[in-house]
């Protein structure tokens, strides 16, 4: 596998579309071929009581908290690895620009990195980070869960919680994939209910 040094393996998508269960598998993969991995995931996700990556099919791998970038960079320089994974990058602390530049780093010291993270938020907007690094991957895979509606490939997580905030830590209780379709018919029915409930001045008088 020396032909994946300094590499940047991406796994994006909706959620529940196993995003993190690949980039597991590629982390197990490379511990076999002798590599020295390390993986991080951040704080903000707070799913799981431990520190472990844990996928929706409950497959493991052992992780490091950490709240930003800058974390994973002082870890890395400590312990050198060959590869370092990070889990729903989309929850990273730091400045995107900076985000972008030390992953652009450790790739030119031949360094493989392997991201996880949703590629848009609940309103099908993108999110940032993945949005500026899929261009640099070298390796570059759009997953998709079944829309739960329809049965098609889903295109995005759709909040089913009134909640307006952009990141709300969830699961099926929360979040469902929906193919483009049937999220924008979503949307209209959400937005049909909420012009339903607005009351102006006029209806006061």
């Amino acid at each position: 596998m020396h032909q994946y040094k300094g590499k940047l393996i991406i796994h994006t998508g909706s959620m529940f579309s196993g995003k993190t269960s690949s980039l597991e598998k590629d982390v197990k993969r490379f511990k076999i071929a002798g590599y020295k991995t390390l993986a991080f995931k951040p704080t903000l996700d707070t799913r799981y009581v431990t520190s472990d990556i844990i996928s929706h099919d409950k497959t493991s791998i052992e992780a490091t908290l950490v709240d930003n970038i800058d974390d994973v960079i002082k870890i890395c320089e400590k312990y050198k690895p060959d590869v370092v994974a990070i889990d729903e990058l989309q929850f990273l602390g730091g400045e995107i620009e900076k985000i972008v530049v030390c992953i652009k780093e450790m790739i030119e010291r031949e360094v493989t990195v392997i991201l996880a993270g949703l590629d848009m938020d609940f309103t099908g907007r993108p999110f940032e980070a993945i949005k500026e690094l899929m261009p640099l991957a070298d390796y570059l895979n759009k997953h998709h869960a079944v829309c739960v509606k329809c049965g098609t490939d889903a295109w995005v997580s759709h909040r089913k919680t009134k909640s307006t905030e952009r990141v709300v830590i969830g699961a099926t209780n929360e979040y469902e994939p929906l193919c483009r379709k049937c999220f924008l018919e979503e949307k209209k029915k959400e937005e049909a209910v909420i012009n339903k409930n607005q009351v102006s001045f006029e209806d006061l008088e």
